[in-house]
């Protein structure tokens, strides 16, 4: 059952990260703004969530089909990493080094924000 619950979540996470990238595409943007918007969303879910599963407010199972399926599915590491990649190859170091900085300070402060929600 987890697994199908992983999928499901994974399935439906990875459909918003693809509209947040659809909606965002259209202003041909050069900073990576949808997967910075996507890991942000995905990370106040997870703090949200991941409190409630503290505090047993929470079924376990929805730690497989929110926080590893959803959440697994919307935010995206790799798409981080290589648009990073990708920017530090064009020489554009001042948007590569802010996207990291900007991933992990937007990252872990939207985690605070959804644990004390």
């Amino acid at each position: 059952m987890n697994y199908l619950l992983v999928f499901v979540g994974g399935g439906l996470g990875s459909i918003c990260r693809f509209a947040i990238s659809q909606l965002l595409q259209r202003y041909q943007l050069t900073f990576p703004w949808a997967t910075l918007l996507a890991n942000a969303v995905s990370c106040i879910i997870f703090g949200v969530v991941a409190q409630a599963l503290l505090k047993n407010n929470l079924s376990p199972s929805y730690r497989f089909l929110l926080l590893t399926g959803f959440c697994g599915g919307l935010s995206t590491f790799s798409a981080f990493t290589n648009e990073t990649w990708v920017l530090l190859q064009n020489g554009s170091f001042f948007y590569a080094f802010t996207n990291i900085l900007l991933n992990l300070s937007v990252c872990l402060f939207c985690l605070y924000l959804g644990m004390k929600w």
